[in-house]
């Protein structure tokens, strides 16, 4: 226990969260810092002693807690105190010139409106209740009138201030402010492509990556996910009074809350049709997904006179931009299973071509997707494909549906062995040691670039080795024999001996990769470069706790209990130990503090004339580096190769030092 709480002990506190939280702002909102990472460490450092050495001073709105909260069994109910009302729909400019024609007509005026636009974020709609300048309350939209108590979880999105700013303006004694929870499309794919490695089914889009994200029972769970924030208008407001939307979305930041960049007053109906056009050009360019803009009506008297109709205000109007959707026909549904086992059903379509693609397979993710939107065998349905976003179904047209349809359910038993199916969440699982479609993707994984990178082992080969008993285990790739290969279709004697080349080529790797390769549920290729720092012998594994792998910063208890789970296993003990016979030799890692990179963080964009991609990248991490595949403000370095993509432009944005390829070679020495 501390000493006595003196009051130049509790300003002190206070100073200091006000300080990280103006901080936080000028970082994660305005991406314009003003002090350095190590004079921010130092701040959070004194508050987190502070607090340890006086528990009294703790406080839920504290800086240090953006994560403190147990996992919730259920998220409560909380009512809005002001309906979140939804949007009428506008799909083209006769719709925006006759909305506006509304409001001139009950307005009984003749004079031109002020709008104020902005875009039609895609993401989840949530409320934040502060208290004196303190985060009290944060849910979701719900049903308008309740919505679920997601406090917690909200707590850990950067973006959104524990406590707002006092610097410029006064905070009121109650503010409710309304704003969009998003996930970057390129973050979405990150997270995507990690969930992928770990073995975990992908998020259909940003929009379901976001709202999944948001509604985790465990709130750790939402604060490893690049989630953040848009503020776009308030509810009960005690203590301040507001004349226009504009002076409200003006003044939200002075309060440290985010709002668009791209907001714009608009003193004419023409001009909001002018920025439609132009937000839709721009759409594609943006860093996150938007199907429209939102119009209202600027002067917040106008919109009081105005009202709501059918639980939608007079005022707002949400204009659609065309999507990039066509219609077609389930033929069927079928069920893939990956190297997990876990079951992914996916719809087989009538082929037909979304944004210039040919689209005949969309992914329905899991059950409670089919059952949410009811999709049946013979239903025609409309698909969405968005980027380079997975194409998904997003609506049934049933009232094109013949009787014939068929609902579909998830088998009991798994398609490919015939083994018992369990459900894990929303995950259903084949839980048979055998199943060939599981051994297949474990092969494919073992083999694949990132992994143990055993060039020519293709698909169609893994397939013929599996279904004619060659390999029942990844181990068995390390025994095969040229002959062995040669009996195969289409196997020529000289392919045959480069696949017997790669494999041996294969066996000296460094441990990360190998761990990654192993294909441990939730282990991607970050936690594996964790691991293998923290415990460079493979045999530590063996004899590793949950408790000791809790110790490395960023594993949690659901990754340490899948790889206890998987080392203790004896099927995997014994697979591992005959991979060790066959020659295997794994490279320990060099400790990340001795290489003269150590703390730099590197991210690679165009084609490298000296290096392949991963060969740059391994040199980076051999000299105690990072390379990330996205650019941030934590990356040090850009190297540019030819043809350079949008990470250039990014990293100039950011200020981040360029290096050119001959640069970076200087550099590595």
């Amino acid at each position: 226990m501390g000493g006595m709480v003196t009051e130049a002990i509790r300003k002190r506190v206070e100073a200091l969260r006000e300080e990280i939280e103006y901080h936080n702002f000028r970082y994660y909102v305005l991406d314009q810092p003003e002090i350095s990472d190590a004079q921010y460490d130092r701040l959070l450092r004194e508050l987190e002693k502070l607090e340890e050495e006086y528990p009294e001073v703790r406080s839920p709105n504290s800086p240090t807690q953006r994560v403190g909260a147990p996992p919730l069994d259920a998220f409560e109910i909380v009512r809005h105190t002001l309906p979140m009302l939804s949007l009428s729909n506008a799909f083209d400019e006769d719709e925006v010139r006759d909305f506006d024609k509304r409001i001139k007509k009950f307005l009984g005026t003749t004079g031109e409106i002020d709008y104020v636009v902005e875009p039609k974020l895609d993401g989840l709609a949530v409320e934040l209740v502060y208290e004196r300048g303190l985060l009290m309350v944060g849910s979701t939209r719900g049903d308008g009138m309740n919505g679920e108590n997601i406090t917690q979880n909200l707590r850990t999105i950067k973006t959104i201030p524990l406590q707002l700013l006092r610097r410029e303006i006064a905070v009121p004694e109650r503010l409710e402010v309304r704003g969009e929870v998003i996930m970057q499309i390129k973050r979405f794919e990150e997270l995507n492509r990690r969930r992928q490695e770990a073995g975990e089914p992908p998020f259909a889009n940003p929009r379901n990556a976001a709202a999944g994200s948001v509604r985790q029972l465990d709130p750790k769970v939402t604060r490893e996910r690049p989630l953040e924030i848009y503020c776009y208008g308030i509810g009960e407001v005690i203590g301040k009074t507001f004349t226009t939307q504009f002076e409200i979305l003006q003044t939200l930041p002075k309060w440290g809350l985010r709002t668009n960049p791209h907001v714009r007053q608009c003193h004419h109906i023409h001009e909001v049709i002018d920025y439609f056009h132009e937000m839709n050009e721009k759409r594609e360019k943006l860093p996150y997904e938007i199907d429209g803009i939102v119009v209202k009506v600027d002067r917040l008297d106008f919109q009081a006179r105005l009202g709501e109709i059918s639980r939608s205000p007079r005022w707002a109007l949400a204009v659609k931009f065309p999507a990039k959707q066509e219609t077609t026909k389930v033929l069927d549904i079928v069920v893939q299973v990956g190297r997990t086992g876990a079951l992914t059903p996916v719809a087989v379509m009538e082929p037909v071509k979304v944004g210039g693609v040919e689209v005949s397979r969309a992914t329905l993710h899991n059950q409670d997707e089919i059952d949410r939107l009811d999709v049946r065998i013979g239903d025609t349905v409309i698909i969405q494909r968005a980027g380079d976003v997975i194409p998904e179904v997003v609506q049934v047209i049933s009232s094109k549906r013949k009787g014939t349809e068929k609902k579909f359910k998830m088998p009991s038993h798994c398609p490919v062995c015939g083994a018992d199916v369990v459900k894990e969440e929303v995950i259903y699982r084949c839980i048979g040691l055998d199943c060939p479609a599981q051994l297949k993707g474990r092969i494919r994984h073992f083999a694949s670039k990132r992994a143990m990178d055993i060039d020519g082992l293709g698909v169609k080969l893994i397939d013929q080795l599996v279904d004619k008993g060659l390999v029942k285990d990844v181990a068995d790739l390390y025994y095969l024999k040229k002959e062995d290969l040669v009996a195969l279709e289409r196997m020529a004697d000289k392919s045959a001996q480069n696949i017997i080349d790669a494999i041996e080529k294969s066996k000296t790797k460094p441990l990360a990769k190998f761990l990654f390769a192993l294909g441990i549920l939730h282990v991607g290729e970050t936690t594996a470069e964790d691991l293998a720092h923290s415990f460079p012998h493979l045999d530590d594994f063996f004899r590793l706790t949950e408790e000791d792998l809790m110790k490395v910063e960023g594993i949690g208890p659901e990754v340490s209990a899948s790889v206890v789970r998987f080392f203790r296993d004896k099927k995997n003990r014994e697979s591992i130990e005959r991979l060790k016979k066959a020659g295997i030799r794994l490279i320990e890692p060099k400790p990340k503090e001795k290489g003269r990179l150590a703390g730099k963080v590197f991210v690679f964009t165009g084609a490298l004339k000296s290096y392949g991609r991963e060969e740059a990248r391994n040199l980076v991490e051999s000299l105690g580096g990072k390379t990330a595949s996205t650019v941030s403000k934590k990356v040090d370095f850009v190297v540019v190769g030819e043809d350079p993509g949008s990470k250039l432009e990014k990293a100039r944005e950011l200020g981040i030092r360029i290096l050119t390829e001959e640069e970076f070679k200087k550099m590595i020495g």
